[in-house]
């Protein structure tokens, strides 16, 4: 537990949540009128509900959860898709285990697996990359998904398959960024926003600066912030400050972590293999610009879309939400999970409708493991 416990002391902690109540009563939250502290990303949000952060805070004070959970805003659509590309015999289809799980519109990548198509998880891209050099004769699809966190790694596999000359491995490209839905979340117009936790795993790699128009553009505060329950105390204390002081600024509380201008190693990859698509879809969002990478043409042999003509390569259909399932609206903050229909009823870990439920950052997951099916049950 050594540099762990340091950051879960019972004494700062309430030495934290008393200056947090200070400043909330100095700036006139209420229950009724409080405060809309957006946490983008998912794993902040299982933190709070792990730490009981929610219950703990000036009950002025709302966290607002953010479509910061890459499975849970990947449309029904692009899992479909996989579930195409992984059923053709010649493929063995690789993925992250909380992808597994995630419903497309007629089944799972663990129920294809079940009827008989070659999927298997994996801990990295590299995994893949060894399976496709000990399988010559298979097609090794590798199914990149993630913020600006796992980017770098999928772009290092890539960069490493062309220097091997590896022509059965190839990547089906979902990577996508967190500046540009926070931009359309920020645009609006009915969604009341006072400030933000940002993504410490992401801003390891891209910096704090991607963030300046947050504060530049929209006058909001916006801190990065670690992953501890002091950490994410300490940053709402100091988007709170910032509040009661007029100031709208980008700043770091995960400074032990998060350099200022990012990793330049994983930046390089980034940039080496990718490039900005036009748009792309998000669930709950839509159709949003320049928010998500595919491979530049100097890779394009180890592109999935292009080698078996799918996804946005080929022609996209839409694909509509479950009746009544209010992913979309809980990943853009819109409404809590339990104020889902299906929440703990139509929609469990066990028989999820979406992806917010069975992604280890989902919010339905969140609420359901620490406390949310309890909650239910008792109504």
């Amino acid at each position: 537990m050594k540099y762990a416990s340091e950051f879960r002391d019972p004494r700062l902690a309430r030495a934290l949540l008393a200056e947090i109540a200070a400043v909330a009563d100095r700036i006139g939250a209420t229950r009724e009128k409080p405060v809309h502290i957006m946490e983008i990303c998912g794993g902040h949000t299982h933190a709070i509900f792990r730490y009981g952060l929610d219950r703990l805070v000036h009950e002025g004070i709302e966290f607002i959860h953010g479509p910061g959970c890459p499975v849970c805003v990947l449309p029904r659509a692009r899992v479909d898709e996989c579930i195409e590309i992984a059923e053709r015999p010649e493929v063995i289809f690789t993925t992250f285990g909380d992808a597994m799980r995630v419903p497309g519109t007629r089944k799972s990548l663990l129920q294809a697996k079940a009827e008989g198509a070659d999927i298997r998880m994996v801990y990295s891209p590299l995994d893949a990359l060894e399976l496709a050099r000990r399988n010559p004769g298979r097609e090794v699809v590798f199914f990149g998904l993630g913020f600006e966190t796992t980017t770098p790694s999928t772009a290092l596999a890539i960069q490493q398959a062309a220097r091997e000359g590896l022509e059965n491995f190839s990547v089906f490209c979902n990577h996508i960024t967190v500046p540009e839905p926070i931009r359309a979340l920020l645009d609006d117009p009915h969604m009341v926003l006072d400030g933000f936790v940002g993504p410490g795993h992401v801003s390891m790699v891209i910096g704090v600066h991607p963030y300046d128009f947050i504060a530049a553009d929209y006058g909001k505060p916006i801190v990065v912030a670690g992953f501890e329950p002091t950490d994410l105390l300490q940053s709402v204390l100091m988007v709170l400050r910032q509040i009661a002081e007029g100031r709208a600024e980008v700043e770091n509380q995960y400074a032990r972590v998060v350099p200022e201008h990012g990793n330049a190693v994983s930046l390089a990859a980034i940039a080496d293999v990718y490039e900005r698509r036009p748009s792309f879809e998000w669930r709950g969002l839509g159709e949003i610009d320049a928010s998500g990478l595919r491979i530049r043409a100097g890779y394009r042999a180890f592109d999935a879309e292009e080698k078996f003509g799918i996804g946005y390569g080929a022609a996209r259909r839409v694909v509509e939400e479950p009746e009544d399932c209010a992913c979309g609206a809980v990943m853009t903050g819109r409404i809590k999970p339990t104020a889902c229909p299906q929440f703990g009823r139509g929609c469990t870990p066990e028989m999820p409708l979406g992806a917010l439920m069975v992604s280890s950052e989902g919010a339905c997951a969140a609420y359901w493991q620490y406390g949310g099916a309890r909650g239910v049950a008792a109504e």
